[in-house]
């Protein structure tokens, strides 16, 4: 099968996003590739797609549990055999999945960088062919990223020990110039083929707000958006608390997330969240690397982060399925004497020599500058974040609260845009039976379908097979699984609007549910 037809049959879509065919083929083609593509670009699809094409079984190295649990589940819902190795496994466990793995029960397999250096997983390789190495979150092999994790610096050995050598592939959303230059060199890509798409997201608004008295703002801020998905970043564990009371005295469903937790508190609330039984995570920067939650509306961060790098990872946890989200950030001066202290206590380089940890320690206070920076500008501050990554950018983006006027709301609100692009009782009816479903097979609604496929469902209101196949995000494997019952959800929603019954949300979720239990009956 061919690249454009696994990307139907098994991912939903009719074409390629900018940048992923011209990695796809030279990755087909056997070259290396460094991958520099926004949050929400479609990466993963970079690799997927060869690993299913190809002969041999594809290693995914991936630095968080919990971005390859999600990203496992999707495959195998999107009818692709695919595995994960970390340490959530139980020994047994771990070795029947290489039992698996051995007899080519899967064409991608996840671990973890520190599971390459096991004995167990070195005689796993000599015995499969591996046609391609992919890289996750490529940044953290650089000491100068903020995310280093020092296990990535035994990718590259791991890689030349495989006999044939197979692609090395590595791809990152965040990278700054000397942080690409770490991974072309750390990784020993081989003439590799380097593209950068930028790192521009049109659907996302940015707001800075000065407040002295943060909570009136911020409880109206996440009111906008009540009943849908958001982050909110504080700089302390003590804030989080704090925050994550106010909002549940105010009526929203929250949870919270900090490494003061245990890992049961913690995977609970990342459960709750990942499941939309709570709306708002409230959280440390210890949360979110790995999340694949593409149905986040809003990302708040009650304190200034950092630095940039931080600030546009965590904001661009928003939108990634390509609809409308906020990005706004509470700043106030005594934020920038918290982040001081944070680098002053947070950072244990007593292994560095002295040159090198002064020459962190410049780097910190330099990131920190150009943060501080950024709350306190006037000027456009998409331009500010795309010329610090290095692109040039117009100086009026007309989606920010400096280009817009301060404390406007942005162009698009969610009523308007969710009017713009299709009925919007009919998308409460499809959301509202998509998170049954979820519910009923225990796994989180975007694997289901993600916010952007049931906008287009809602637009063409697909009443055949046929049509519901040409429905963004529908392949083989979901329109076998889901589309009798989303068919006949919108057979009867497209009765109710035609005899004027359909009026109220109320009626909306009411039919869906409806359809849900007749159909599960």
């Amino acid at each position: 099968m061919d690249k454009l037809g696994v990307l139907r049959q098994y991912f939903g879509h009719s074409s390629f996003r900018h940048g992923q065919e011209e990695l796809i083929d030279n990755i087909l083609s056997g070259r290396d590739v460094l991958g520099v593509l926004p949050t929400g670009a479609g990466k993963s699809i970079c690799y997927q797609i060869p690993a299913i094409i190809s002969g041999g079984i594809t290693i995914v190295i991936s630095p968080l549990i919990s971005l390859m649990q999600d990203q496992v589940l999707a495959l195998n819902q999107a009818g692709v055999p695919a595995a994960y190795i970390n340490s959530s496994l139980s020994y047994g466990q771990c070795m029947e999945a290489l039992r698996r793995a051995s007899n080519m029960a899967y064409k991608i397999i996840y671990v973890a960088p520190e599971r390459i250096k096991t004995k167990s997983f070195r005689n796993f390789i000599e015995k499969v062919p591996i046609s391609l190495v992919a890289v996750d979150e490529a940044h953290c092999v650089s000491q100068w990223g903020k995310d280093f994790r020092k296990s990535y610096l035994d990718i590259a050995d791991f890689v030349s020990a495989i006999s044939p050598r197979p692609t090395l592939a590595a791809f990152t959303a965040t990278a700054t110039k000397h942080v690409k230059e770490d991974i072309l060199k750390l990784l020993s890509l081989k003439d590799p083929f380097v593209l950068s798409t930028g790192f521009d997201r049109p659907n996302l608004y940015f707001e800075v707000r000065h407040e002295k008295n943060k909570d009136d703002t911020f409880l109206r801020i996440i009111q906008k958006w009540q009943g849908k998905s958001g982050i909110v970043y504080c700089s302390t564990r003590k804030n989080v608390n704090k925050v994550c009371d106010f909002l549940r005295k105010n009526g929203i469903s929250a949870v919270r997330y900090h490494a003061g937790l245990s890992d049961e508190k913690r995977n609970q609330a990342q459960d709750d969240f990942q499941f939309d039984r709570a709306d708002v995570m409230v959280a440390t920067n210890a949360f979110g690397m790995g999340i694949d939650k593409s149905n986040v509306y809003f990302v708040v961060h009650y304190n200034m982060p950092m630095d940039i790098e931080s600030y546009y990872q965590e904001a661009g946890r928003a939108g990634r399925d390509g609809e409308k989200a906020d990005c706004i950030l509470l700043y106030s001066k005594q934020d920038v004497i918290i982040a001081k202290y944070i680098l002053s206590k947070g950072n244990d380089r007593a292994e560095l020599d002295p040159e090198e940890r002064i020459l962190l320690e410049q780097r910190d206070a330099e990131r920190l500058k150009h943060m501080v920076f950024y709350s306190t500008t006037k000027k456009c501050l998409r331009s500010f974040l795309l010329t610090y990554f290095g692109e040039y950018s117009l100086e009026d983006c007309g989606n920010c609260s400096s280009c817009i006027g301060k404390g406007k709301l942005p162009k698009f609100s969610p009523k308007t845009y969710a009017v713009s692009s299709g009925n919007e009782l009919v998308f409460a009816a499809l959301r509202t039976i998509r998170n049954k479903i979820a519910l009923n097979k225990k796994l989180p609604a975007y694997i289901i379908f993600q916010d952007s496929s049931l906008r287009d469902m809602a637009d063409k209101m697909p009443k055949t097979m046929r049509e519901f196949e040409s429905v963004s995000g529908v392949g083989d494997k979901r329109k076998e699984q889901y589309g009798e019952i989303f068919i006949e959800l919108i057979k009867v929603l497209d009765t109710a609007l035609n005899e004027g019954k359909l009026n109220s949300l109320q009626e909306a979720q009411d039919i869906a549910r409806d359809v849900f239990d007749l159909h599960k009956t």
